[in-house]
C-alpha cells in the first residue's frame, strides 16, 4: 500500500510520526480570516499577504489530493534541576538545536522524491517545514497527528507539545487518517501559565501580547507595558508548553537530538551584549537565532539584564546606550534606569 510505505519512509528518515489528510480547504478558514481582520497577528504581514492560499491549498499546488502531515519531536531532558547562573538567560527550547528548517528540509527533500517516484511521471509535491502558505495545525489535526490545545500549538497524545510540524502536499490521492479529537478537557493551565496574558480565551491568541513575538517577531521596540513580564527571557517563550499535561508522554526525537547545541540552554548576557556583528554572525549562523539579528537579541538581553536587576551590569549597559543600533540603545537605558529605581 501506497501509503503505509511513505509512512515507513518517513519514519526510516528519523520524523517521529507521518499521518495523511485530503487537501480540502481547512474547516478553521473563517477563524483564521477573523483572527487576521481583528490584527491579532502584529506585524507579521506576510500573513495577510498570503491568506487566500492558507485556506485554499489548490492555490498552492494545482491538483493537489493529499496532505502528508509529518512531525518531528524537539524534547530533550529535564534541564530544570540544572544551575544556571543568575546573569544567564533563556532560550525557548526548539531553538537550542541548529535551525530547524535546515535539518528537516533535507529529510523531507528525500520523503518527496519518495513520493513522486511512487506516484510516477503524474505526481507532483511540494514541503514545507513551517514556511508555506498552509495553515499546517488544521492539517495535522484533521490528519490525526494531534490535536489544536487552548494555546493555539498542536498537542501529540503520543509526543506531548515540544513538536516541530512538516508538511508535503501532493497530487497523489492517499486514503487520509483519522482526525484527532481535541483532548485539552477543562484543563487551562497553559491559559494561567502566560505571561502577558496572550491567551485572550481557549483556543484565541493575540499574539501582539505574546513573549515569543516580542523577542523575535516584532521588529521595533518593545512596549512597556511588556517588558517586566518578560523576565529573563532572551528568545521566545515556553511557558504555556511546558505546562500541558500532554507532556508527561513526551521523547526525545530522532531528528532533533543529534543537532542539540548546549551552550544556548542559558547562555550568559554579558557574553551576548558583548557582541559586535561578526560575532553575533559567528555565534548563531546555523541556528534560529539569528532571526532576530543582532540588534533584535541585544534588544531582548538589554531588558533581561534590567528585569533581573544586578548593579554589576551597570557599565555594560552604559556601554549599550552608545551602540550604533538605537534600539539596543534605547532598551540599554531602560534596563538601567529599571536597575537604579531599585536602589531607592
Amino acid at each position: 500500500m501506497m501509503k503505509e510505505r511513505i509512512r515507513q519512509r518517513a519514519l526510516e528518515l528519523g520524523f517521529d510520526d507521518c499521518r495523511f489528510t485530503t487537501a480540502a480547504p481547512p474547516q478553521s478558514a473563517e477563524h483564521f480570516q477573523h483572527w487576521l481582520a481583528q490584527k491579532h497577528h502584529g506585524e507579521m504581514a506576510w500573513l495577510e499577504r498570503n491568506a487566500e492560499k492558507r485556506v485554499e491549498p489548490q492555490k498552492v499546488l494545482t491538483g493537489a489530493k493529499s496532505v502528508i502531515c509529518l512531525a518531528a519531536s524537539y524534547q530533550t531532558e529535564n534541564l530544570s534541576s540544572i544551575f544556571h547562573p543568575p546573569s544567564s538567560g533563556i532560550v525557548a527550547r526548539y531553538a537550542r538545536f541548529a535551525d530547524y528548517h535546515d535539518v528537516l528540509a533535507e529529510k523531507l527533500k528525500l520523503l518527496a522524491s519518495f513520493v513522486d517516484q511512487l506516484g510516477g511521471a503524474d505526481a507532483s509535491s511540494l514541503w514545507y517545514v513551517d514556511t508555506g502558505p498552509l495553515l499546517e495545525r488544521d492539517f495535522a489535526q484533521r490528519a490525526g497527528l494531534g490535536f489544536v490545545g487552548k494555546h493555539t500549538n498542536l498537542i501529540s497524545r503520543r509526543l506531548g507539545n515540544w513538536i516541530f510540524l512538516a508538511e508535503i502536499l501532493t497530487t497523489l490521492e492517499l486514503e487520509p487518517d483519522a482526525p484527532e479529537k481535541n483532548h485539552c478537557g477543562i484543563c487551562t493551565r497553559c491559559i494561567s501559565a502566560c505571561p502577558t496574558n496572550a491567551i485572550t480565551a481557549p483556543f484565541q491568541l493575540d499574539a501582539r501580547r505574546c513573549i515569543s513575538y516580542l523577542t523575535i517577531e516584532l521588529k521595533g521596540s518593545i512596549p512597556e507595558e511588556f517588558r517586566r513580564a518578560i523576565g529573563n527571557r532572551i528568545y521566545g517563550c515556553d511557558d504555556c508548553l511546558a505546562v500541558c499535561p500532554w507532556n508527561k508522554f513526551a521523547r526525545a526525537g530522532n531528528l532533533m537530538k543529534p543537532h542539540a547545541q548546549e551552550d544556548l540552554t542559558a547562555p550568559d548576557l554579558l557574553e551576548l551584549l558583548r557582541l559586535d556583528d561578526a560575532g553575533f554572525k559567528k555565534k548563531f549562523t546555523g541556528t534560529p537565532m539569528l532571526r532576530t539579528k543582532r540588534r533584535g537579541l541585544l534588544r531582548n538581553v538589554c531588558v533581561a539584564l534590567g528585569n533581573i536587576g544586578d548593579e554589576t551590569v551597570l557599565p555594560d549597559l552604559e556601554k549599550a546606550t552608545r551602540d550604533h543600533e538605537p534600539l539596543i540603545a534605547e532598551h540599554a537605558r531602560w534596563a538601567i534606569s529599571e536597575i537604579e529605581s531599585r536602589r531607592q
